[in-house]
């Protein structure tokens, strides 16, 4: 039987889009409507990776969907396990390009860390993602892709089940703002992963922040600030001359009045650079205002930079101030160093160069 050129991925369908394609399908070919049923089932409880493995359905069913439609499965280029246990999936997507997840035990909790592009454009000079330059989106299939390839590995490695996901990896969430979002209503209503169990990590992308608070599910949002100021800020993460934090404040307090979402301010702590104790007194400014959780985050050292985490005195009194000014802070410890998988690490093998040196930005702290 001869294939089309061009098939649809089923994975990167919403489930009522996805239903509605294969009923059409399976319509045209005058076949029982729950066929479709059948298919979608095997796909989403079933982490089927490919229509042949559907053994409920004819083997002619079977080839008629592989005629009609794709499931665009990235293969495992390599799999690191830490010392901590902290895993991370090097995945292949069909055209060659490499991007990465992690997958993060923490007691009772696996937590998953996905990317949604290949590469970054964003340039915060702590990040080593942004080094390796921006290639290309994910689309909302190779995104959920990732959270199915790490779902099977998990259980058949006895890790269980994978309880919260981050949009943390490579690349800025709300850059690629189509895919994501249907990547969320696909991981949320296909497979049954709870939406206050879904954080999605920005840099501050405000009409990204603003279409997301819209949403009628409560999605979790972190919000990579790194420096409480806008002079500050605008040297460490570049897009903060394009959304200026009072713009940033302003779509997050409309994220804020939808209700229900919890906002995380998620801080790198950088010796010499953000980490001094009055710039605490800036940042319980912002937090308190949206009741909002802080994650100090030591800098993970990358090559190339000579770069330095703050000290744990430097930690212990900005988390102290924080506390004192009514702001819940917690100084995030650092998982999976040893195989590259920490934040601000992921690069996907790819060529990094680093920016100018750090230390010209001391002086506009």
């Amino acid at each position: 039987m001869t294939r089309t050129t061009e098939r649809i991925d089923l994975l990167g369908l919403v489930p009522d889009d996805a239903r509605a394609a294969l009923e059409g399908h399976f319509a045209g070919r005058g076949v029982a409507s729950y066929r479709a049923r059948q298919t979608l089932e095997r796909l989403y409880a079933g982490l089927a990776a490919s229509f042949e493995e559907m053994t409920e359905l004819p083997v002619a069913e079977r080839e008629a969907l592989t005629v009609a439609f794709d499931l665009k499965t990235p293969g495992v280029a390599r799999v690191q396990v830490s010392a901590d246990g902290t895993t991370k999936h090097l995945w292949r997507m069909e055209d060659g390009e490499l991007v990465e997840s992690v997958l993060i035990p923490s007691g009772d909790r696996l937590t998953l860390c996905i990317s949604s592009q290949a590469g970054c454009a964003m340039a915060c000079v702590f990040c080593a993602t942004g080094w390796s330059g921006y290639r290309r989106n994910l689309t909302a299939g190779e995104i959920v892709a990732q959270y199915r390839g790490a779902r099977q590995w998990a259980g058949e490695n006895g890790r269980g089940a994978i309880t919260n996901i981050v949009y943390m990896g490579m690349g800025e969430p709300l850059m690629n703002r189509g895919p994501v979002m249907d990547s969320l209503t696909i991981l949320n209503r296909a497979y049954r992963v709870g939406a206050r169990r879904i954080t999605v990590s920005t840099v501050g992308i405000v009409p990204g922040i603003r279409e997301l608070a819209a949403r009628e599910e409560q999605f979790r949002l972190a919000v990579s600030l790194h420096a409480p100021n806008h002079e500050l800020r605008r040297k460490i993460v570049p897009v903060e001359k394009k959304y200026p934090l009072p713009e940033l404040v302003e779509s997050l307090r409309a994220f804020d009045a939808a209700g229900g979402r919890r906002i995380t301010f998620e801080y790198v702590m950088i010796d010499g650079i953000n980490d001094a104790p009055e710039l605490a007194d800036q940042l319980a400014e912002i937090a308190r205002e949206f009741r909002a959780h802080v994650n100090l985050i030591p800098f993970n050292p990358v090559p190339g930079t000579g770069w330095e985490p703050s000290s744990p005195r430097a930690l212990r009194l900005f988390a102290g101030r924080l506390d004192a000014a009514g702001v819940n802070a917690t100084v995030r410890e650092p998982r999976g160093q040893d195989i590259a998988a920490a934040c601000g690490q992921l690069a996907a093998e790819h060529e990094m160069t680093p920016p100018r040196p750090f230390i010209e930005l001391t002086a506009g702290r």
